[in-house]
Order: C-alpha cells, then structure tokens, then sequence
C-alpha cells in the first residue's frame, strides 16, 4: 500500500517533468484484491517450505496446562524445547463507542477508500497509515497526545515527519484525547475529546495507540516473568525464567519488527540444534524505516539517549537539510534532513537519522558501517556518488 501511494504522489510531479498525465481515478478494490492474492501466494509459499522441511503445522489456539504441556483443542503436546513466539495484536482504548473504530488489520480489510479518517495515535502504524490514505485521497485527521509524532525517535524525525504530514495536507489535532466515539444515523463517526470538543464526519477511525503482547496463554502455570505490560522477559540468549522455555519478536516487546524476530529465531535454532552455544542476537544498532511520505530511517542512539549514555560533551552532531536533485524542476519541493551522532575525540558514529526521499533504501549499507564501528573520518573518506542523496552522508562538515 505504501507503494501505491507513492505512485499518486508521483503522479503530482509528471507535469513538472513534461508529462501529460492526470490522475483521473483511483481504484481501491484493484490494489486490494492483487495485494489479498499477493499475501495468499506469500502464505502458500511458507507452508510448502515448511511441508518440505518435515514441519508438522498443528492448527488451534495453544495454552499451557499445569502440568507444563502444550493444550491444543483436546490434545497434549511436550517436547524439550518450547519456544513462545505469539506476538502482539493491536490496542482498543476502553472508551464509549471505541467499537466503531478499526485497527491496523482492519485496514487490510477496508473494501473502499474512506471519504474522511480519523487515526488516533502517534506512532509509526499510524503515521504510515496516515501517509497512504492522504496520498490515496482520503482526508485524514490525525489526533495526537503531544505536540508531535514519532516522540520515540530522534528530534530530527518526529519534527520532519509532523512538518510532512502538516505540509501535505494531514489535520493534527495535537495535545488531545478522545472521550468517546457515537455513530450516527447516516453511519458516519463523530469523535468527542476529554475537552468537550467533536469532530465529525468520518466514515472511518482507526486505532493505531499501540500493541500489546499475546500473552494470555497459560504462562502463570510455568512461572515465566512478565514486565508490568505483560511481555515475556528474557536474557541475552531469549531464555525465559523458566527452564527450557524461550520466548522472542512482539512478545517480548523489544523492538517489533519481523526481521528482528527472524534474526532472534535463527540464532536461537543454531544455539540449540546446531552447537554454536553462545551464538545471540546483539541488539544494538538495529536500523529501522518509518514509511512516512516521505520515509524516515534510523539506527543507533538518538542524539538525547547518546547525551544522557556518554555526556554531552562527549557527542557531536553533524546536520544537513538540503532538496533533492528530483525535486529541481518541480513545483512542490521536499526536504531531506539528515544527521550523524558521533561519540568521542574518535567521532565514532553512534547514530544516524534521516527523512527524505529514498532514505529506506539508504540505511541498510550505512548500517552496516555504523555496526563496524565506522567514524565520521572513515565516511569522510569515502568518494561521494554524485549526484546522490546518500553522498550528503560522506561529505557533511
């Protein structure tokens, strides 16, 4: 989907290129029904891997019974290891009315582009979901606690990012909090704030405050330690507090992304099946992409955890925000700004932080560097590709 609306936003700059080309219509029910076949061949795919590796795949919602074993419908199940993989689902405030939303997976299943959306939450779900719809031509209103978007991540981010949405067309209703949501008798959603103020109009509201782990699934009888909001706490080696039994991804609430469990999962398999005793996952420096409009990219500290970690007389930062070479001939111009944390007399770089076009496909090979324990000097070194984005990378004073 980010995808697609990507393509309507290029579509507002063929005329600057010379094109005669107008958007004259949209099809939502065309991208659904190639992306639902898409994700089917995709899932196809994965059982027939997993048929020719040997895999038995047991349908049914597993818990754990007080004996320790595995309950699935009317059948038991115990083995030597058992590895708790279950994830996370989406958060649904407990607020009047809170029903007539939606959350992240009822997006997937939305059968038309909404007219009007309401997305409630600050975070990169909703700030994704914001950036498609808008693109797509909904009119999008986003209502968030603070002053900004993306507060978890460097400065640099959450101020672009709301400047972006802001610039493009998004309503931020900032400093704000609903009380309850009514439906009225035409279908469409009116949303009331804690303060007494509605907003309404909208055939469509969607949740995005969060996630929670899948955790309701026996564990009280293995004795395995949760964190106050109910993630599995493991050690280094994803072991939890309960001999033989391990746990990784969204369920442990440490960085959610589907990569990072593949990673934890395979070093995992190797620690056990394959002799590699201390093989683990070092979650450090683990890059990541918001998929704004344009999308962020990040790895490492931010600039305030690399102050309060080592000092601020410690750190120094180098910044650029500068346009595009693409956006030269076009009408509507759009930033990208870039910054590197680096640490020390070395000028180790300890964080790197982007918005702009093409940072998504930037990060990976710089993330690499920054893993290795690249210094500002040894970017500095490298010959810029001109004309580049990423050259800004290596020639920043």
């Amino acid at each position: 989907m980010y995808s697609c609306a990507a393509h309507a936003e290029y579509i507002n700059d063929h005329a600057d290129y010379g094109f005669d080309v107008k958007l004259l219509g949209f099809d939502w029910k065309k991208i659904k029904t190639s992306r639902d076949a898409y994700v089917a061949r995709l899932n196809h795919s994965y059982q027939t891997n997993l048929e020719k590796s040997r895999v038995e795949v047991i349908g049914g919602y597993a818990t754990f019974d007080r004996q320790g074993k595995v309950t699935v419908g009317d059948r038991s199940y115990s083995a030597t290891h058992v590895l708790i993989a279950t994830g996370g689902h989406p958060i649904v405030p407990h607020i009047t009315g809170a029903e007539f939303g939606i959350t992240s997976d009822g997006f997937f299943e939305l059968e038309h582009l909404p007219n009007k959306t309401m997305i409630v939450g600050a975070g990169y779900i909703g700030v994704e979901l914001a950036g498609i719809l808008n693109a797509l031509g909904s009119k999008v209103t986003m209502v968030i606690r603070g002053k900004k978007v993306l507060r978890c991540f460097d400065q640099l981010i959450g101020d672009a990012v709301t400047e972006n949405l802001d610039k493009f067309g998004v309503e931020i209703l900032k400093e704000t909090q609903l009380k309850s949501i009514s439906k009225e008798s035409s279908g469409l959603l009116t949303a009331t704030t804690t303060t007494g103020t509605e907003f309404g109009g909208y055939d469509c509201l969607i949740w995005a405050i969060g996630r929670t782990p899948n955790t309701n699934i026996g564990l009280e009888f293995l004795g395995v330690d949760r964190d106050p909001q109910g993630h599995i706490l493991v050690d280094e080696l994803q072991n939890t507090s309960a001999k033989d039994i391990y746990a990784l991804g969204d369920v442990c609430g440490k960085y959610l992304l589907t990569p990072v469990a593949i990673a934890a999962g395979r070093r995992l398999a190797h620690r056990l099946f394959d002799n590699k005793t201390d093989l683990k996952l070092d979650y450090s420096n683990i890059p990541s992409v918001i998929f704004s409009h344009p999308p962020a990219a990040t790895v490492g500290l931010t600039e305030e955890e690399a102050i309060a970690k080592h000092g601020a007389t410690n750190i120094k930062t180098y910044k650029s925000t500068f346009i595009p070479m693409y956006y030269a001939v076009c009408d509507a111009k759009v930033q990208c700004h870039m910054k590197l944390v680096c640490l020390g007399h070395d000028e180790k770089v300890v964080g790197l932080h982007m918005v702009g076009q093409g940072v998504d496909e930037i990060l990976q090979g710089f993330a690499v560097a920054i893993k290795m324990g690249a210094t500002k000097a040894q970017f500095d070194d490298c010959v810029a590709i001109h004309p580049t984005i990423a050259e800004e990378l290596v020639t920043m004073r």
